[in-house]
């Protein structure tokens, strides 16, 4: 059983090594550990002080992503016979002697996908700023509806692990981040999920968010990837509900227009409300098509993760040479 642990890392010079250091040699469970730095195009000295805190590196020669970096460490680990893969962060705020307990629900074999929670337990929860925890919340809330049944408490945590077939099976396309995606992706695909409550660090040790300046941008943008991750997975429900929204709408108008006439006899002066009842629920019902062309385009797109997911597993049982299928 061989557990890598994965660090997507961008100027985090500073805390590297300290992270590194902390991860336990040994853990219940696992015969071997490994740590794989992935240098998201730092202009300081994170990779050399990775290597010297006895870390693999694979370095990117631009900062092209949290999305990409965690790819990148993903592909590297299953390169390299990962059987349980832990993704944190390099900037302090995790504690590396949690792995153990983070992995434990991986490697019972009940769970593929563990993610840990800063909001699970009262007593645990960091200090923040207030409006950073109300944006962290609404994230979770909003997340949960989409996966339809979710209790999740946290979905914005970069700590989290994985088992082999849980990463082979990840389909991710967000280059700002994966965090939130990543719910939906293996929810699709029926990947237990659980969480655990953990002490995390509110802030960081030192240094800026490598995500965002502001939590204003950073849910915009993340909620872009989250609103394309919902069209990709659920298309029928997705421009399903458009289309039932456009449709209602025209049909309201239309149903204004009939109330107005029966009390008055007449239909004036907003005969022309009826002109646009008739285009919106025109619209509703291509949008209708529309949204069953998407949900037979969504099949075909799942037959297409069976047989990507097929290839990657035999491409990293017998690795040959070249990159990995995309």
């Amino acid at each position: 059983m061989k557990l890598i642990v994965i660090i997507p890392a961008l100027n985090e010079a500073e805390t590297i090594a300290e992270v590194i250091g902390g991860i336990p040699p040994q853990t219940d469970g696992v015969d071997s550990t490994e740590v794989i730095v992935v240098d998201d195009g730092s202009t300081d000295a994170t990779a050399e002080r990775a290597r010297q805190a006895g870390a693999e590196v694979v370095r990117h020669a631009d900062n092209l992503g949290v999305g990409v970096a965690f790819a990148t460490g993903v592909d590297a680990a299953l390169r390299r016979g990962a059987d349980v893969i832990v993704n944190i962060d390099g900037d302090g705020q995790f504690d590396p002697a949690d792995i153990p307990a983070l992995i434990e629900p991986v490697l019972s074999g009940e769970y593929g996908f563990v993610t840990c929670t800063r909001f699970g337990r009262p007593d645990y929860e960091p200090e923040m700023p207030r409006l950073r925890r109300w944006g962290n919340r609404m994230m979770a809330r909003l997340v949960n509806r989409v996966i339809w049944g979710g209790r999740f408490t946290d979905v914005s945590c970069g700590f989290r692990a994985y088992s082999r077939e849980t990463a082979l099976r990840l389909h991710l396309f967000g280059r700002f981040t994966y965090t939130q995606e990543m719910f939906i992706d293996l929810a699709s695909k029926g990947v237990s999920m659980t969480e655990v409550p953990l002490r995390v660090r509110g802030v960081r040790q030192s240094g800026d968010s490598r995500v965002a300046k502001s939590l204003w941008v950073y849910g915009a943008r993340a909620g872009i990837i989250l609103l394309r991750a919902m069209r990709d997975v659920r298309p029928l429900s997705f421009f399903g509900a458009i289309g039932l929204g456009v449709f209602a709408l025209g049909a309201l108008m239309g149903l204004t227009v009939f109330g107005y006439w029966c009390f008055t006899g007449r239909t004036s002066p907003i005969r022309s409300v009826l002109f646009g009842s008739a285009t919106f629920m025109v619209i509703g019902f291509l949008l209708g098509i529309a949204a069953l062309l998407a949900d037979m385009i969504g099949r075909v797109r799942r037959t297409q993760e069976d047989i990507r997911y097929a290839l990657r597993k035999a491409h990293y049982e017998s690795p040959p040479e070249g990159p990995p299928p995309p």
